[in-house]
């Protein structure tokens, strides 16, 4: 189900957080206010989890991963100059199988 407040980006229809929630209000008859704060709550555990150098495993959903960069050399292109860019570690979300699946049929869960 497409909300009529979905923007489009660059062709991408974009859901906002917002819309999550009057989803989950709509379908489980939670009180919006409770559906925010569990949306909330768990984006924090999963951003803190990863924070401390966790993966995240959601069966049947996907993986948040932590992956790590490896220190290159970039430019400063105002400077044209060459930089160091330090390693680091960057999120990453890996969908499962069925995931892949429903989101290529384009099949509604």
């Amino acid at each position: 189900m497409q909300s009529q407040n979905n923007k489009n980006y660059s062709n991408n229809i974009v859901m906002t957080k917002a819309e999550i929630v009057s989803q989950i209000h709509q379908k489980t008859g939670i009180d919006k206010t409770a559906a925010l704060y569990i949306v909330e709550e768990m984006m924090t555990t999963i951003k803190n989890a990863m924070a401390n150098g966790e993966n995240v495993y959601l069966r049947g959903f996907g993986t948040f991963e932590i992956v790590r960069r490896a220190e290159k050399t970039g430019r400063n292109i105002t400077k044209n100059t060459p930089i160091v860019i330090p390693a680091h570690n960057i999120p990453k979300f890996k969908p499962c199988k069925e995931f892949k699946d429903e989101v290529k049929a384009g099949k509604k869960a």
